[in-house]
């Protein structure tokens, strides 16, 4: 790794967040707006502002992304200063509680176990999660109930591939991708809803599986997958309007033409 060089001192950086503590306070209590603010009012804005920040991250939008760490930062702070407002923890708690979950979960860091590489790592860090709770807390009880599907899914496989169960090898997993299709098709045949839903289901974890495997995260690849196709498909909306028709009375001969030129476009 190359020398890292701070863009800023660190004295810098902690009375830039003494500005922004001091700012905020100033609001809670001149500004109507975020004095009226709660925990459960400002949970919706919170998931907005990480998703917009998640929206920049995948297009690598520095200029955005700064932004959006901006606002959830500000979340960050909010939290805090209510919970100071009600005498149970500030972002002294804050902070120091997640120093020393850090420190804690990093003992080949800050103590003496010694790990092979991030694969170790992550196995320390979820037995170390196990035994802050005295080992009460089951394998998956750390996966958040309200994730999206497709990032539940990693985060399941992440946990149970951590203790041990997971595939031997890479290859294994595309047998059981295989079979879950299969399944798919005979219910299909059948036509019972319920039960093609389950399956398809199946087809779905199974490919989160593969994805993991090969190290490539399936929430962001699917998201570039929706992004090229809002692309092409927009491209081929343009071109189509362009030359005086609408997409409904075209064939499907005339909008694939369209697409392979957005295709090529994009090479």
């Amino acid at each position: 790794m190359s020398q890292f060089k701070p863009l800023h001192s660190r004295e810098e950086k902690v009375e830039a967040l003494g500005r922004v503590i001091d700012v905020l306070d100033r609001l809670r209590v001149e500004c109507p707006w975020d004095a009226k603010q709660t925990n459960e009012s400002l949970r919706p804005n919170t998931i907005e502002e990480t998703y917009e920040l998640c929206d920049a991250l995948i297009r690598e939008d520095n200029a955005d992304i700064r932004k959006e760490l901006g606002d959830v930062l500000l979340h960050i702070l909010f939290y805090s200063r209510i919970g100071e407002e009600k005498g149970v923890f500030d972002i002294v708690d804050v902070a120091d509680s997640l120093n020393s979950k850090l420190i804690y979960r990093h003992p080949h860091v800050f103590g003496e176990v010694k790990v092979e590489g991030s694969n170790d790592v992550l196995k320390n860090w979820e037995e170390l999660k196990l035994k802050e709770k005295g080992g009460n807390k089951t394998v998956l009880s750390g996966v958040p109930a309200a994730l999206p599907s497709l990032i539940k899914a990693e985060r399941i496989q992440e946990k149970a591939s951590n203790v041990g169960f997971d595939w031997e090898n890479v290859d294994q997993v595309w047998s059981k991708v295989k079979e879950e299709i299969s399944e798919f098709e005979a219910e299909a045949v059948s036509g019972n809803s319920e039960r093609m839903e389950n399956e398809m289901g199946d087809v779905f974890f199974a490919l989160v599986n593969a994805a993991r495997l090969y190290h490539i995260n399936a929430e962001n690849a699917l998201e570039k997958t929706n992004r090229k196709f809002i692309s092409r498909f927009n491209y081929l909306e343009r071109k189509a309007k362009e030359s005086g028709k609408n997409l409904r009375d075209m064939t499907l001969a005339e909008m694939d033409a369209l697409w392979d030129e957005a295709k090529q476009k994009e090479c």
